[in-house]
Parts: structure tokens; C-alpha cells; sequence
């Protein structure tokens, strides 16, 4: 159960993050929604990709405060390859500093939520 309540909260999370990045250059009403999509759905697929394979979802490492570098970690290569992935979707440029941004804020905001999910699953004596 707890790898679904992950799952759900990265999801939630990476949302969250893309509303922001769209409401920080005033872009958030419903008519940006294809737009908002077009990132929201690369980053997902991208972060999905590689914390599956480097192991963010076995219990050992998700309920391990020394692993909690690992969201920030994984996010370095996920954002990149989310922005290659709208790039080719969109068929834009790829902009270095969209990559920078997107990467940094994501990462604080998958280390926030990690670090929340360990305040609140962990197991008191």
C-alpha cells in the first residue's frame, strides 16, 4: 500500500510543480492545459523511468532517511531527459536554462514530499 501512497504523492507532486512553473509566468488559467500537459506528461514519464529503475520505490530505500538525496539525485537526469521528451513532443528547441529550472525545482519538490513521506510513515518505538 505505502509504494501506491508514493506513487500517487510524486504524481501530485510533479502536478504541483508544473502549476507553479506555468503560474510563475502567468500562464496557469485552462486555456494553457495542452501546454501544461505537454510538460507535466514528459517529466512524469521521465521521473517514473528512473526511480523505478534506481529503486525509489523498494521499502528499504523509501523509508530510509540517508537514501532521501536520491529523489534530488534522480531528478537530475529525469528533468533533462523530460525536457528533451517536449521538446521532440513539441517540436521546440530545447532551452538549457527551462532544463535548469525545471530540474532544481523539481527536485526540492520531490525531496520535500520524500522527506514528508518519511515524517509520516516512520515507525515510532
Amino acid at each position: 500500500m505505502k509504494r501506491y501512497i508514493l506513487i500517487f504523492g510524486d504524481i501530485v507532486v510533479l502536478a504541483i510543480i508544473t502549476l507553479i512553473g506555468f503560474a510563475a509566468h502567468r500562464e496557469a488559467d485552462p486555456s494553457y492545459l495542452p501546454r501544461m500537459g505537454a510538460t507535466f506528461i514528459p517529466l512524469t514519464l521521465a521521473w517514473f523511468l528512473l526511480s523505478f529503475q534506481l529503486g525509489l520505490f523498494q521499502p528499504e530505500i523509501a523509508s530510509s532517511p540517508k537514501a532521501l538525496w536520491k529523489p534530488a539525485y534522480t531528478m537530475l537526469f529525469a528533468a533533462p531527459l523530460a525536457v528533451t521528451l517536449r521538446g521532440l513532443l513539441l517540436n521546440t528547441p530545447l532551452l538549457p536554462i527551462f532544463a535548469l529550472v525545471l530540474t532544481f525545482s523539481s527536485a526540492v519538490g520531490m525531496t520535500l514530499w520524500r522527506g514528508i513521506y518519511l515524517l509520516l510513515t516512520r515507525k515510532t518505538p
